[in-house]
């Protein structure tokens, strides 16, 4: 429209595979199955530190997979459709200092199935990442950033919830023209949080009965990195 706002819509289709093993299942037969998706968004410089790009979209899937954990292996989940909101802001808030946010919400839902049975396991609802990002002329930057993910049905009934987390990350280097020393905090507020979830079917020696309950990687803990970098 003009050198501050533009406009665009996308269209395409593509192929949607997340697992190799699907090929021995299907005998190699209807393991690509189409994707098809559209976006409407706006690109927008509102100054010239400010920049935002937001967008709408549509995704139509001709076939979902989904990872049975009782098992160890993918099964067909029929045909299933998202739709949701994309925005990413970056701005130079200082000189030297720079601030990046992204936020993405989603509604995905299985088509032809019970209304009770919509959900897609796992597949995420909201998510975000950020931080704030320095660059100084003396050689040294650093960064401290976010993830963030909303809890999100763990099946299909939405009968167990994959708990959601909020993870701190921090960098900060020094760095010359022939070497490099540095420092990585993982997991800066030493969250407690859930990496890896499934619902997978159990039965402890002192249960009569089976029980379906998340089963999870825990998440790594706080960790310090220091290194040291040589260039040739």
């Amino acid at each position: 429209m003009n050198d501050r706002v533009q406009l665009y819509l996308f269209n395409g289709k593509g192929f949607h595979s997340n697992d190799t093993r699907v090929a021995v299942q299907e005998n190699g037969k209807n393991i690509l199955p189409p994707a098809y998706g559209s976006d409407l968004g706006a690109f927008i410089k509102l100054n010239s530190k400010l920049v935002c790009q937001t967008a709408i979209w549509f995704l139509w899937m001709g076939q979902e997979f989904i990872y049975v954990g009782d098992e160890g292996v993918v099964e067909s989940g029929g045909e299933s459709r998202r739709f949701g909101y994309d925005m990413s802001v970056r701005f130079e808030c200082w000189k030297h200092v720079f601030f990046d946010l992204d936020l993405n919400l989603a509604s995905p839902r299985s088509i032809g199935v019970p209304a009770s049975e919509k959900y897609i396991p796992l597949a995420p609802v909201f998510t975000s990442i950020g931080g704030l990002t320095f660059k100084s002329t003396k050689n040294v930057n650093g960064s401290i950033r976010y993830r963030y993910m909303t809890d999100r049905p763990a099946n299909e009934q939405y009968s167990l919830t994959a708990q959601g987390y909020f993870i701190l990350d921090a960098t900060l280097r020094y760095t010359q023209l022939k070497w490099e020393v540095g420092m990585t905090i993982q997991n800066l507020l030493n969250s407690k949080w859930k990496e890896t979830q499934f619902d997978t079917e159990s039965k402890l020696q002192n249960e009569s009965h089976p029980v379906s309950e998340i089963h999870f990687t825990p998440g790594s803990p706080f960790f310090l990195k220091l290194n040291f970098n040589l260039f040739f």
